[in-house]
């Protein structure tokens, strides 16, 4: 039986969280603004998986397996999941952006086909670029995650988005996540806002910049 082809694609390239004020809580959820890329992968038999952990991809128009020393890697797997990202565990801390990885349908397994977009979803990767730069690191202000040390802004009300620390990015960081605790009195006095997180800890003490 022959291979069905693989798609990729980029998420996490911006992070939105959910936030609450200390005077005003409010119950709004964050999502996700994704500035999605898709490419065509063609598996090259480096590991028994995919994309395996500690495997390398390439980037550029197509994203393919390739081996850690060629000049062609870019990105390293941190961790692999199986199923869609949303439903699965959070992506390390250091992650810089999130792969889903698909299989193209053929009619016979069409029914398979959730959202109707001709793939049925078969894990996610988080990567970590072999170099520079490196957005999911704690202030640079990207990632699939936001973690303590990065800044946010306030993109709507109920809401807020990483911006870099440095103040290089479109938007001013306005507060910048100190802590992660698992309950809000576990917070600093200073702290000016609550920022859901997710994962064990999942709120994040932020104080004003």
């Amino acid at each position: 039986m022959a291979c069905a082809p693989l798609l990729l694609v980029i998420a996490g390239m911006v992070v939105a969280s959910a936030l609450t004020g200390c005077q005003q809580p409010s119950s709004g959820q964050g999502d996700v603004s994704d500035n999605s890329l898709v490419g065509t992968v063609t598996p090259s038999g480096y590991g028994a998986t995919f994309l395996g952990v500690g495997e390398c991809s390439s980037r550029g128009r197509d994203f393919r397996e390739v081996s850690c020393a060629s000049e062609k890697a870019a990105a390293r797997v941190l961790a692999r999941h199986e199923g869609p990202h949303a439903e699965g565990p959070a992506c390390p801390a250091r992650t810089d952006f999130v792969l889903h990885i698909s299989e193209s349908l053929s009619e016979s397994r069409s029914s398979f086909d959730e959202d109707g977009d001709g793939a049925v979803p078969r894990g996610f990767a988080c990567m970590r670029n072999l170099e520079q730069p490196h957005p999911g690191d704690p202030g640079n202000g990207g990632g699939p995650r936001t973690v303590v040390g990065d800044c946010v802004y306030t993109a709507r009300k109920g809401q807020v988005k990483e911006t870099p620390c440095d103040g290089s990015g479109e938007m001013a960081p306005e507060f910048e996540v100190v802590a992660a605790v698992q309950r809000r009195a576990q917070c600093p006095s200073a702290t000016a806002l609550y920022v859901q997180l997710g994962g064990e800890k999942a709120v994040g003490c932020a104080r004003r910049v």
